[in-house]
């Protein structure tokens, strides 16, 4: 499965995704826990970990909670080198904050193999999903062809698809929802994925 870039709906998928990357053996893997920052970063970075703990992968948790932390040349360098970034869920927004415009930003953006876990995979699209009500807003534009989220209550999912331009299609992730950017634009590989435009049920 060759990708830039995978969205998951939870980390449910996780080790199955990554047994099923060209990894090489020994794979450098990089935790980026950014999102958690208000649940625990380290907590995050550590239930990564534990389900990674079978694969043949060393792992190393880059604690980038600030803007500040986004701008160090060795957090960047090590996105830059790593054979896999794994960003973790939590706040859209908060990750939004401390990536933009950063050096740590700017090395996801040019990321060669990524997988975003949970809500956080909506900041990377151009337009990202407001978790405060379900509504569009500005996402960081690091992949580009649809918006992203995850599964919400019925009537959140069905508020951000009444606000989300028909022209633009919307991506609900289950808990097992696996969808990957090859570079250009978005494919479902499984699970619980609905991709829609306005209210009607579409093909990616």
């Amino acid at each position: 499965m060759e990708c830039s870039t995978i969205a998951i709906g939870s980390l449910a998928p996780l080790a199955e995704v990554v047994r099923h990357l060209a990894l090489p053996a020994n794979a450098d893997v990089v935790v980026v826990p950014t999102a958690a920052a208000f649940t625990g970063v380290t907590q995050a970075a550590l239930e990564v970990a534990l389900v990674l703990a079978d694969l043949d992968v060393r792992e190393e948790a880059l604690m980038v909670s600030d803007r500040t932390s986004a701008n160090l040349t060795y957090f960047a360098r090590r996105l830059e080198q790593c054979d896999l970034a794994i960003l973790c869920d939590g706040s859209v927004l908060h990750a939004r904050s401390v990536w933009r415009s950063t050096a740590v930003g700017e090395a996801l953006r040019r990321a060669r193999r990524m997988v975003a876990v949970g809500a956080v995979a909506s900041v990377l699209g151009e337009v990202m999903i407001d978790p405060r009500g379900g509504a569009p807003t500005i996402g960081l534009g690091y992949r580009l062809g649809a918006a992203l989220t995850v599964t919400a209550g019925e009537d959140e999912v069905a508020r951000t698809r009444s606000l989300v331009a028909p022209a633009i299609a919307l991506i609900v992730l289950g808990p097992t929802g696996v969808v990957r950017h090859d570079g250009t634009r978005w494919r479902v590989v499984g699970g619980d994925v609905v991709v829609t435009r306005g209210t009607e049920v579409v093909e990616l």
